[in-house]
């Protein structure tokens, strides 16, 4: 998989891209990842990629002719056809990104994502993309921090990238449960012991209860995923 991410700041991305998961995923050839610095289509010799907001109100709105072109570049130097790509912009209006839209966008073979800053993206840019997205209903600076964690998301459910399949599908929020509690070494720890089915060695009565724990701690904590 490509993911494509257009950003005014791609230093931000240099620290989380270049550890753990997602780096082996890169040195295995099963993601590649690159970074556009939106300012590279600007038309102006000091780079400008805003301006002030037809009507009036606070804060500056980013172009859509720069964004645009940025886009349309990043598109056709890898893409010539535009096939098979899936144009993402991140914004607050968009459809709430879960585990099963992870798992939809892992599917696909090429990604790209588009970060917004100040007061957001001129709305005409919407008819230059496939999709909406959003991480959540809170307000952050830019799209930098959501295009890394739907990566990050994403990464993680295609094939190769984690090491067992079995890992991945017990996750939470697979089947609409939270993932039920973990425990390893020391069997006692400050008078807490680990539960004594998880030792017992009969794998019908562990995976019962794994189930159990799941079910109890999602209708404790998030009763609204059984709902769903």
């Amino acid at each position: 998989m490509r993911v494509d991410i257009l950003t005014l700041f791609p230093g931000m991305f240099s620290g989380p891209f270049q550890e753990s998961i997602i780096r082996r995923a890169q040195e295995k050839r099963l993601l590649e990842i690159c970074l556009h610095d939106i300012r590279d289509w600007s038309i102006d010799k000091h780079r400008s990629v805003d301006d002030t907001p037809y009507g009036g109100g606070p804060g500056m709105v980013m172009r859509v002719d720069v964004v645009h072109r940025a886009l349309e570049a990043v598109i056709k130097k890898a893409s010539p056809k535009k096939r098979g790509v899936r144009r993402i912009l991140l914004t607050p209006q968009g459809r709430v990104f879960d585990q099963k839209v992870a798992a939809e966008l892992a599917g696909q073979k090429r990604l790209v994502l588009i970060c917004g800053r100040y007061e957001g993206i001129d709305h005409r840019i919407i008819d230059y993309v496939d999709d909406e997205i959003s991480i959540g209903d809170y307000v952050l600076t830019g799209g930098e921090l959501p295009a890394m964690i739907i990566t990050d998301a994403v990464t993680r459910l295609i094939p190769g990238v984690v090491g067992t399949y079995e890992s991945v599908e017990n996750e939470s929020f697979i089947g609409n449960l939270l993932d039920y509690p973990h425990y390893t070494r020391p069997r006692e720890y400050d008078g807490k012991q680990v539960p004594p089915v998880l030792i017992s060695g009969h794998q019908k009565k562990i995976d019962d209860w794994r189930r159990q724990q799941a079910e109890e701690l999602t209708r404790t904590r998030r009763p609204d995923m059984l709902k769903s």
